[in-house]
């Protein structure tokens, strides 16, 4: 039997899948995973327009979904990949979250944490960013290509 590498590779093409379930919606294409000692723990996807909720962002709703799994608030020993930068909101919640590790893709220009908060998030959690960058990126470049 062979043994999966579950690199951040591995799970980014989990994320991934979770924004292609976005684009169906007709949701900005963003997927997240959070992942606990190897295992997939929660999964999630922009929901805005679904819920009309400007803050069911992927990140946020996988949060909430780690959290209730784990029972606790804290993911300090878990690790978030998702398909685009988080924004300053999830970046906030991200820091309160102490999440150890956070994987993104494609980098957001305009209103990634990075822009527009430096510094937002704990100061324990690493950050990786350009795993599958230009996957992530065209996911999010065709959405808006429909939209013009």
């Amino acid at each position: 039997m062979d043994k999966i590498d579950f690199t951040d590779q591995y799970f980014m093409k989990q994320a991934y899948q979770e924004a292609k379930e976005a684009l169906k919606k007709d949701e900005v294409p963003v997927g997240a995973v959070i992942v606990s000692e190897g295992t997939i723990i929660s999964r999630a996807h922009n929901l805005t327009e679904t819920l009309n909720d400007v803050t069911a962002h992927a990140e946020m709703l996988a949060i909430t979904s780690a959290s209730e799994h784990l029972g606790g608030k804290y993911l300090n020993n878990c690790a978030l990949y998702v398909t685009l930068e988080p924004c300053t909101m999830c970046a906030g919640a991200l820091n309160w979250s102490q999440i150890g590790k956070i994987v993104f893709g494609a980098a957001d220009e305009k209103r990634g944490y990075k822009k527009l908060s430096p510094s937002p998030l704990h100061p324990k959690t690493e950050v990786i960013g350009g795993v599958m960058e230009k996957e992530c990126s065209e996911l999010v470049k065709q959405f808006f290509a429909r939209k013009r």
